[in-house]
């Protein structure tokens, strides 16, 4: 505790916040805090493909403001070595721009942020680093939606975007979220998020930086007083009338839909209701207690619209109002959760993220394959075949509705960074709610251009009383019912899903729902079609799979189940979906037998 007591009160004399700096004297004075300073002070926080996402507060292991002007720090230095075309090995120096070689361009980035406590002083310290550099830098004038950053990343020519958010982390997260684009990448990477090897010599910068004789200090770090670009609203328009376009009015006319959306509280309501607006859906109610930003999520104990009860509130608007459909935006509104009113039972439900993406690339077929009307991906000719895909954990479902249309489809790693490089995209979604429906606009997940085209094609269905319901069932008849689920399993030490990992590869289910393991795929050691990743595959003979892998943004182990049931008629349909729903809860039962975790 005297060791602890003492680097906190050290980075506490450094610390540029007061806050975090009293909050650290307290526990440093406290002899109850030390389990919690050994956990601030465990380390420093990793930086990785998905940038930085932690719970706020002070030491090393959160974020904070020392850890911002580190990771800012080091993403400058990055930058700078690939604008001097300097090689991997070369990448590591001081935190200030690099003296030999002289870069052969001034690199550009852009920084954006949400709504959450402290989003807009780690985006203006960014800036401020960025700019003291020697970087041109654009700073987002306001909180707002992830994709308008990934969307500036590519309109502004930007080597760089950061997006300061923790999208649907809990209240006490915040992140760092790291583009690259322009002339740092190549084509099919621009505006996309970042993977190897360019983690790792952006975390070999930022230790860099952090290897200081003060614990904590960052006088070192140069920071401008001004300088950077404040993007004016053209911006943000050009964002929204590019999405609103993608709408075709031609081909899909039918605008009388009722819509119910909510933003959780974040920051996408007002950008989103102008696309629909924008597009010609104008009869939407918003849910008010949700609808403006709030660090604190007030109203939902997790603000994800994946969590059990997140989408209530909605839902009582929805059934109060009559809607005909109800849409949901996490807080940095990447993505979108689709609610539909069960004929059934009467009761509103949340469709499955596999679900939202089989709809949207039924519509995207029937719109020629891609949702922008103008020019293909750029790269691409006129005539360019478009492109499918999703990522190893969701659903094989759209595989075949790409192979009937006479479409390739590709599958990737979890994760955007993966699904958004994939040459020649026209759509790509995983199971997370991510759906990605207009490569050239956001090489990214966009919950926003997502939701207008599920609302074009809920209102289209309206036309001739059918439903987002009844294309399911079209689907299952086509292809056979695809059902899917996950399991997480949430622990407080990774060790812990390490050792789970562990049990998994040495002793494999024999079985997934009576039906026997044929094919066991440890996907650490990759393959030519996909690079290795910490995860593992399972395929039965009935066709049942299961991948396991570990989170890459909570301390979870998830585990994606998929069975596929055949469907030989419309009477039949019921009776699928009950077998389906009982199979996906025997391989539930399996697979947390297989964990030891039976009662889990």
């Amino acid at each position: 505790m005297e060791a602890l007591a003492d680097a906190a009160r050290e980075w506490a004399g450094h610390d540029p916040d007061p806050a975090t700096a009293a909050a650290l004297q307290a526990l440093a004075a406290d002899p109850g805090a030390a389990d919690e300073l050994a956990d601030a002070f465990a380390g420093n926080l990793q930086f990785g493909t998905a940038g930085l996402r932690a719970a706020m507060g002070p030491g090393p292991n959160r974020m904070n403001r020392v850890v911002v002007r580190r990771a800012a720090a080091g993403v400058a230095a990055h930058l700078l070595a690939l604008a001097a075309g300097q090689p991997a090995s070369a990448q590591i120096h001081d935190a200030g721009p690099p003296s030999q070689p002289e870069p052969a361009y001034r690199p550009r980035a852009v920084v954006g942020f949400d709504a959450r406590h402290n989003s807009a002083d780690f985006a203006r310290e960014t800036a401020a680093i960025f700019t003291a550099a020697g970087i041109e830098t654009f700073l987002l004038p306001a909180p707002l939606p992830t994709p308008v950053l990934a969307y500036a990343v590519r309109a502004l020519e930007c080597e760089a975007g950061i997006m300061v958010t923790a999208s649907h982390n809990p209240a006490q997260d915040n992140g760092y979220k790291v583009y690259l684009g322009g002339r740092a990448v190549a084509l099919e990477a621009r505006g996309v998020q970042i993977v190897a090897p360019h983690d790792a010599q952006i975390a070999a910068q930022i230790e860099t930086a952090a290897n200081t004789p003060g614990f904590g200090d960052t006088s070192g770090i140069a920071m401008a007083q001004d300088g950077w670009t404040v993007p004016g609203p053209e911006l943000l328009e050009g964002y929204k009338q590019a999405v609103a376009s993608l709408a075709d009015a031609t081909a899909f006319p039918a605008r009388e839909l009722r819509i119910v959306h909510t933003s959780m509280h974040g920051v996408g309501n007002d950008t989103a209701l102008d696309v629909l607006r924008s597009a010609g859906f104008t009869d939407i109610h918003a849910v008010d207690q949700q609808a403006q930003p709030d660090p604190e999520f007030p109203t939902v104990a997790f603000p994800n619209p994946e969590e059990h009860g997140a989408m209530d509130m909605a839902f009582a608007l929805a059934q109060e109002v009559g809607a005909d459909i109800v849409l949901a935006n996490d807080p940095d509104a990447d993505r979108v959760a689709v609610g539909v009113l069960d004929p059934v039972d009467g009761q509103w439900h949340q469709l499955h993220g596999d679900q939202v993406g089989a709809l949207l690339g039924a519509h995207l077929v029937a719109r020629g394959g891609r949702a922008q009307l103008a020019a293909p991906q750029a790269g691409a000719g006129p005539d360019a075949v478009p492109v499918f895909a999703n990522s190893i954990v969701s659903s094989r479902l759209l595989a075949k509705i790409a192979e009937a249309a006479g479409y390739p489809h590709v599958r990737t790693l979890t994760g955007f960074k993966w699904i958004s490089r994939v040459p020649g995209l026209a759509y790509g979604y995983e199971e997370a709610l991510g759906y990605c429906v207009a490569p050239d606009l956001v090489r990214d997940k966009d919950g926003i251009s997502a939701a207008l085209l599920v609302a074009e094609m809920a209102a289209a269905l309206k036309t001739v009383d059918r439903t987002l319901l009844d294309v399911l069932d079209d689907l299952a008849l086509a292809h056979g019912l695809h059902a899917s689920t996950q399991v997480s399993i949430r622990v407080e030490d990774p060790a812990g899903i390490r050792d789970m990992m562990a049990g998994l590869r040495g002793q494999p289910p024999a079985a997934l729902n009576g039906s026997a393991v044929t094919k066991f795929t440890d996907l650490s050691e990759g393959s030519p079609d996909l690079p290795a990743t910490d995860g593992l595959a399972y395929l039965s003979e009935d066709g049942t799979r299961v991948i396991v892998r570990p989170s890459g943004t909570e301390p979870k182990l998830k585990c994606y189940l998929e069975v596929v049931v055949p469907v030989s008629g419309p009477e039949h349909l019921a009776g699928a979906q009950e077998e389906a729903q009982a199979a996906l809860a025997a391989v539930v039962h399996d697979m947390k037998a297989a964990l030891g975790l039976e009662d889990h």
